[in-house]
């Protein structure tokens, strides 16, 4: 019994490496399958023959260059195996994403959110409405949908799918899970945003293969402030974690947060932190739940035309970020920084502030400033983190539940 139970594992781990190798670099041949996970020819013959009995993968065939010879196989994934679904809620829409399995897009569409709304009442109501609005436009059935990943700021619960607090949101807990089953069988997964841009941003050094990749953290800047930082580990695996850093104390005169504390990071360096300082509003007025980007645009020109108290804002935000980024890198170890958000627009007014910031810390002035890289395409990352993440998930549940050897209903109820 202890010698079957240890077969179907090592079946179950290979089957899931060869489901990752195809996710991560495929289309595959059989050779390039065995190269990359290190299994022995026939091993990959049996877990490719039995994935595509089970509607898996499937193959394809590319004549030889020569025009001579036998063509050459390739295993990719099976585009109509199940569908994933993508959930981002920001601070002014919900976008709404249908993925199939291979990780093409489908269909996305985009819900306004209504700020003069509290609670999340109309919110949930809103989330349901279009997630079935998705599959029908889709022409899916729920059923199909293998796994809903959703993203937001905020502090998620790590042990369920439970959004604990965020700058949408306030304190008011939403439990993703309990909302959408079982009407949905789908595994539900909750991500911190700025934690799938680390994961993005991880995955893209390592496969550039340019040098080791040991670190990095991603700072995104915005409405909210959040840091992810993507490491290896010892066994080389991506290791990915979002700590608070927007809600660390930067300093009381800093002026209220939206989390009820004083001197948070992102109530000097948020965007409404940075108008309320233009403004010379009280620190203590409640801040705003929504700051658009033309009114932030409007205080950068005067910033950039000399205004005094517009340039002061945005360089106290700056110095707010390098003080944070200075504190993290020493528990981290020196790392690259990327920086990502709609805040990305005002770097050149922030830069000083963010110099002189980092400057402070002993580790700064001893081994020199982190390499500071600006990516504007935020949005992007956050969805190929999505698509990694929860796309793995499933290739490693239909190899847990041995679809090798049965057919997508056994996931499918199992959800």
């Amino acid at each position: 019994m202890l010698m079957k139970s240890s077969t179907e594992l090592v079946r179950q781990q290979n089957s899931a490496l060869v489901l990752s190798a195809l996710r991560r670099s495929g289309p595959l041949s059989h050779t390039d399958i065995s190269a990359q996970t290190g299994l022995a020819s026939a091993t990959v013959s049996v877990i490719t023959a039995e994935l595509e009995r089970a509607h898996v993968i499937e193959k394809s065939e590319q004549p030889p260059h020569s025009g001579r010879g036998r063509p050459r196989v390739f295993f990719s994934q099976r585009r109509d195996c199940g569908y994933l679904i993508v959930v981002r809620i920001s601070s002014d829409i919900v976008q709404y994403s249908m993925i199939d399995y291979s990780g093409t897009l489908i269909d996305r569409f985009e819900e306004p959110r209504n700020h003069g709304v509290a609670g999340t009442t109309d919110f949930v109501r809103s989330l349901l409405d279009s997630l079935d609005r998705l599959v029908l436009r889709s022409r899916l059935e729920k059923a199909q949908v293998l796994a809903i990943s959703i993203s937001s700021k905020g502090i998620v619960d790590s042990a369920r799918p439970r959004l604990v607090w965020s700058p949408v949101f306030g304190s008011e807990v939403i439990d993703f899970a309990a909302l959408l089953q079982p009407a949905w069988p789908a595994k539900v997964s909750l991500n911190n945003e700025t934690l799938l841009v680390a994961q993005a941003l991880g995955l893209r050094a390592d496969k550039s293969g340019e040098a080791p990749f040991r670190a990095l953290a991603a700072l995104s800047l915005g409405h909210s402030i959040g840091v992810g930082v993507a490491r290896k580990d010892r066994a080389g695996e991506l290791e990915v974690t979002a700590p608070n850093f927007g809600h660390m104390l930067h300093s009381p005169s800093a002026g209220l947060c939206r989390c009820g504390s004083n001197g948070c990071i992102e109530a000097a360096a948020g965007f409404y932190g940075i108008l309320r300082t233009a403004f010379e509003v009280p620190p203590d007025t409640i801040p705003a739940k929504f700051v658009p980007l033309a009114e932030m645009d409007k205080i950068a020109v005067s910033a950039r035309q000399g205004n005094r108290m517009a340039g002061y804002a945005f360089r106290q935000a700056g110095i707010a970020l390098g003080n944070g980024l200075s504190r993290m890198l020493s528990l981290y170890d020196r790392m690259p920084i990327f920086i990502t958000g709609p805040g990305t627009r005002y770097f050149e007014l922030l830069q000083k502030g963010i110099d002189e910031g980092l400057a402070q810390s002993h580790q700064v002035r001893q081994q020199g400033p982190p390499e500071i890289s600006i990516i504007f395409d935020e949005q992007r990352l956050v969805f190929d983190g999505h698509l990694d993440r929860a796309l793995t998930d499933i290739d490693h549940d239909i190899a847990a539940l041995r679809l090798v050897s049965g057919s997508m209903g056994a996931l499918r109820q199992e959800a």
